[in-house]
């Protein structure tokens, strides 16, 4: 769990006791609520009890009402508590003015996911994008986290013993935040020379979207292991989270039929905006992807409500309108028949786990991402080598014999190709 010390340093304790609390105002947050045990299990905290209020206004000082303030106090000494966990992203004040009503610690669901996040990346830019997160997060609500930040401070980068902490603290965000940006804006430049490279070899990219624990990477490592090396597999496990890099994978179909596999971050109802602009470079990939395969959770009952909220993070991210396959994964838990496919899209039931029809999700894929291939038989005289070269590294040929007039070719060939090549064409 994540909280901070005087000193702006992350620390953590080893085991947490936590009551959970959620505002239900129009819409069932039943769903809700067992997710935010999901989360709080995923980061090791032992879930003692469940609070709910309905009410049509939040209160704006302690986003519920004075009763059931004084219930979760209760609740809280009662059960031992030593953490209240709100389902609803508080302000400041009202970190401030609930930690002083039940006397432990209070935090929301942003801290919380935010929590997971970093201590689940692994690479340079991911532990960058969840430290800005929690900056962003953090600069408004100063004021809410404890009263360590209201202390005098002193010292080198202070303008004097008589500043306060929390002005100091201030500061230090900023020059942070402003530094990661520098720093997450230069690999950006970096991956897009990379994409501009594939884009001009013309290598189609398929990136696997969807919402957190629905088998992403379970999918792509069955991919993998299934055409390529094993060692390329990535890491997996039946957990919220349980990926949070972005990994790219080149698949090759065939000689001739490559793409790259891009597996992303999963996605969350209420996912932080700070955690969606602050991982928004990374999921550039979905953006310029040619093919998106939706993965969901099938096992999952309310799966519809998991493809709304993956398709509403698609739409924030600019990445709403592509093409894409809804890939029904765990198909082995559930009886296919009884399970509602969304109308007007492309679907196929499938099971990372046993196998079951990724030959068809390839085969389906394969057709979208090279349907502009057409097939042609051509004859290249020998004096034009360059050609018959060209259609070797480029296009997918069948069959190349070498025939008295030249070089007699079968090949898959982008259109641009055959139309530039159709004077060789033979019937």
């Amino acid at each position: 769990m994540l909280r901070f010390n005087e000193n702006n340093e992350v620390i953590r304790d080893d085991e947490y006791r936590a009551i959970l609390v959620g505002l239900q105002r129009e819409q069932d947050i039943s769903y809700s609520m067992e997710e935010l045990k999901g989360l709080a299990e995923a980061a090791d905290v032992e879930v003692l009890g469940m609070m709910i209020q309905n009410l049509e206004r939040p209160n704006t000082a302690t986003l519920i009402g004075k009763g059931k303030v004084c219930e979760l106090t209760e609740m809280v000494r009662n059960m031992e508590a030593d953490t209240v966990i709100f389902n609803d992203e508080l302000t400041g004040m009202q970190l401030r003015n609930l930690e002083d009503a039940v006397g432990v610690r209070v935090i929301d669901r942003t801290i919380l996911i935010l929590d997971i996040f970093a201590d689940r990346a692994s690479s340079r830019e991911g532990k960058l994008q969840v430290e800005l997160a929690q900056l962003q997060y953090r600069m408004p609500r100063l004021t809410g986290f404890g009263k360590s930040l209201s202390r005098l401070g002193g010292g080198i980068g202070t303008r004097g013993p008589g500043e306060k902490k929390l002005e100091t603290d201030r500061r230090h965000i900023e020059k942070r935040m402003n530094d990661i940006k520098a720093e997450l804006s230069q690999m950006k430049n970096t991956r897009n020379v990379q994409r501009a490279r594939r884009e001009k070899n013309e290598i189609p990219v398929v990136a696997l979207v969807g919402y957190t624990n629905s088998g992403k990477s379970a999918l792509m490592n069955r991919i993998l292991t299934g055409i390529e090396r094993e060692e390329k597999s990535v890491f997996e496990k039946d957990m919220l989270f349980a990926t949070l890099d972005t990994q790219q994978r080149q698949v090759s179909l065939d000689a001739s039929h490559q793409f790259i596999l891009v597996d992303t971050v999963g996605f969350v109802s209420k996912l932080p905006h700070s955690l969606v602009s602050a991982f928004k470079a990374t999921l550039e990939e979905v953006r310029y992807a040619d093919l998106l395969i939706h993965v969901v959770d099938t096992s999952y009952e309310n799966h519809d409500f998991h493809i709304d909220v993956t398709n509403q993070v698609l739409s924030e991210i600019g990445a709403g309108d592509k093409e894409k396959i809804l890939a029904y994964n765990k198909i082995d838990l559930v009886d296919s028949s009884v399970v509602v496919v969304r109308p007007g899209e492309e679907s196929l039931f499938i099971s990372a786990k046993e196998n079951i029809n990724i030959d068809k999700l390839l085969s389906l894929v394969q057709s979208k991402i090279f349907s502009s291939l057409v097939s042609a038989r051509l004859l290249v005289p020998y004096s034009r080598g360059d050609i018959s070269s060209y259609l070797c590294e480029k296009a997918a040929v069948k069959k190349m014999e070498y025939r008295e007039k030249g070089t007699y070719l079968e090949v898959e060939l982008k259109e641009a190709d055959y139309r530039r090549l159709a004077e060789y064409e033979i019937v």
